[in-house]
């Protein structure tokens, strides 16, 4: 059993006709990507004095360091900025991939997030003792990055999902030690069902759990700003003080 309690239920999670949303991407900051903050700038410095100057090599290097330097924990504000995310040291699955595209923008990337209402089952393992607490729904905000005038799904940063796939059998099933953010090196992350053959589908296969597929947007403010976060200001609030300090695991 989730909870529909503590999502704010006040908003019209449906997707937008085709064509109302302002899905080009941008390089722009914005209150969470605020990429020209010095620790955003010290951070893409980073990455590009660790990797080749191709904009994908910059990208996994900095996904490397980010996985090194922001511990992974239960943190619930997904609007929360990315110089703060950095300053802390820790951070959610969201906020490190905010993180990601921040530096991204930096460099001159352009990116995009894709709103991805996923079923809260997927978090039962993680929250064993609070599955009632659970959210019905979890919004995602999946990023994509324009490099070399193509969309690149960040789930494909590394290498494309069948390659993915052949080195890694098991797939991403969010129930032991590796978050979400640190599988994207490694795991076929598939929330398309795009991995799945004509007789059956992968065990990468996610597309089951997306709810809904709520279109792309310029970036994960315009994303939030129309859909809301996951939980309601409340439940932030208060599972903030609860789990904010909690390791992912």
């Amino acid at each position: 059993m989730t909870s529909a309690v503590l999502t704010p239920w006040w908003r019209n999670r449906r997707p937008a006709p085709t064509g109302a949303l302002d899905d080009h991407g941008s390089v722009a900051p914005t209150p969470i990507l605020d990429w020209r903050h010095a620790r955003v700038q010290h951070l893409l410095a980073e990455a590009r004095a660790a990797s080749e100057p191709a904009q994908r090599a910059v990208l996994q290097a900095a996904h490397q360091l980010i996985s090194e330097n922001v511990r992974p924990v239960y943190a619930l504000n997904d609007a929360q900025p990315v110089s703060r995310t950095l300053a802390r040291g820790t951070g959610s699955c969201s906020q490190r991939l905010a993180v990601l595209e921040a530096v991204a923008r930096a460099a001159g990337v352009p990116t995009r997030v894709r709103g991805l209402l996923v079923d809260g089952s997927f978090w039962y393992e993680r929250f064993p003792r609070l599955r009632r607490l659970v959210p019905d729904t979890v919004l995602l905000a999946w990023p994509e990055f324009r490099i070399e005038q193509t969309w690149l799904n960040v789930s494909e940063l590394y290498a494309p999902l069948d390659a993915l796939s052949a080195a890694n059998p098991r797939g991403f099933t969010n129930t032991g030690p590796q978050t979400l953010f640190e599988a994207l090196a490694s795991t076929a992350v598939d929330w398309d069902g795009s991995t799945c053959g004509a007789n059956s589908c992968s065990s990468f296969d996610l597309s089951a759990l997306v709810r809904e597929d709520l279109g792309r947007f310029s970036s994960r403010d315009d994303l939030f700003a129309t859909h809301g976060q996951t939980l309601c200001p409340p439940a932030r609030i208060v599972g903030g003080a609860l789990l904010g300090r909690r390791a992912a695991s």
